[in-house]
């Protein structure tokens, strides 16, 4: 990746409260502004498992013409258990070994998974967003814990999704007429129209935006 890419990560073999402490230190860092510029590629974050092993791929595509530029892989041993709300800690070792095999920066980086749509706001997307300091979205397929309301089913139609307070965390988005909605929030670095408008005009014919989907499927087959 070059130099400037190597980064001073906390322990990842923690206990579930260390990581959860981890989790609040780490969240008065979170930037909910677009800080992105001018965003020319963006990559897709999936990881698959195969037994006690973590695959993580990182597919980068140039945006907006979503034409493949890179793709890399690394497998990582799991070394926490799986605890919903900490599954960064189950996956963050794989992605960012990753990372460090990219040739190319991204400008923003999707991640199948939540962002502010966490019970501390810690999902994937902003915990890993933070580390790298880039801009992150966070868009996985179903919301971790909370309730909304169904967007309608034509392609843009969205639900804000709130907290307790009536905090805006996150939207319930319609990528395609007449699908499941995606689950759409800020990682980091980002805003949450900004978010969706990208989100949109990454997703092509399908649910899933291009660079996770592509993503996703490389991962599958890290499972054989």
């Amino acid at each position: 990746m070059g130099r400037g890419w190597f980064f001073n990560f906390h322990p990842w073999r923690v206990s579930p409260e260390e990581a959860i402490k981890i989790q609040n230190e780490l969240r008065k860092r979170i930037v909910l502004k677009n800080n992105s510029g001018e965003i020319k590629s963006i990559a897709g974050v999936d990881v698959g498992y195969s037994g006690k092993t973590a695959t993580a791929v990182i597919s980068v595509l140039s945006f907006p013409e979503l034409e493949l530029i890179e793709t890399v892989k690394a497998k990582k041993k799991i070394g926490f258990p799986y605890i919903p709300g900490l599954l960064t800690f189950r996956e963050g070792p794989a992605v960012l070994s990753a990372y460090r095999k990219l040739r190319h920066s991204p400008d923003l980086i999707l991640f199948d998974g939540q962002g502010m749509l966490h019970p501390r706001r810690m999902g994937i997307a902003t915990h890993i967003g933070i580390l790298v300091d880039k801009p992150t979205i966070g868009c996985a397929k179903s919301p971790l814990y909370l309730r909304y309301k169904k967007p309608g089913e034509k392609r843009g139609c969205k639900t804000f999704i709130r907290d307790r307070n009536g905090e805006i965390l996150g939207v319930a988005l319609c990528t395609r007429d007449g699908v499941k909605p995606v689950f759409v929030s800020c990682g980091n670095k980002i805003d949450l129209n900004s978010a969706v408008k990208i989100v949109l005009a990454s997703t092509r014919g399908y649910r899933i935006p291009e660079p996770l989907r592509l993503a996703h499927r490389l991962s599958k087959k890290g499972k054989q």
